[in-house]
């Protein structure tokens, strides 16, 4: 029997210690923020820090676990034009679910949110819409398909 998932997985919960995807994401979320950290893939006790500081300064309960409340608050739109933080954490979810082999990246992990992000955006849409139509296909990045990429969609 096949389980058929109808439903968008719950955000990730990410604590000290865990490394990786989507830590980066979380750090560059930060990073974005204005915290100053480095993204190392390893919430250690500096992204922890970063981490209370942003839930405090958003009247989140103060866990140091980035769940479903401080996902929702840490993520933000991007879209083709945007630049910064938010779009390399775009673009390293893309590199991370790049199963093709080939050498070179899919996306440069560069901040611009150019013609070329924007299509792999709309393709990772593309390809979630069918089973789940809350992921509309307009290669914007907003709480859904923050939620899809930081879950790990499509990434098996």
């Amino acid at each position: 029997m096949t389980t058929v998932i109808t439903t968008l997985p719950p955000w990730p919960r990410v604590r000290r210690g865990a490394n990786g995807h989507p830590v980066q994401s979380v750090q560059h979320l930060l990073r974005h923020r204005g915290h100053d950290l480095a993204v190392d893939g390893v919430l250690g006790p500096l992204t922890e820090r970063a981490v209370r500081a942003f839930q405090g300064s958003r009247g989140l309960d103060v866990d140091g676990v980035v769940g479903p409340a401080t996902w929702a608050a840490l993520v933000v739109v991007v879209r083709r034009g945007s630049v910064g933080e938010a779009v390399r954490a775009v673009q390293r979810e893309a590199v991370a679910r790049d199963l093709s082999g080939r050498p070179e990246p899919v996306l440069v992990v560069d901040g611009q949110f150019g013609p070329r992000t924007q299509a792999w955006v709309r393709a990772f849409q593309d390809a979630l819409h069918a089973g789940f139509p809350e992921v509309l296909v307009d290669g914007v990045v907003g709480p859904v398909t923050w939620r899809c990429l930081v879950s790990g969609m499509l990434s098996h």
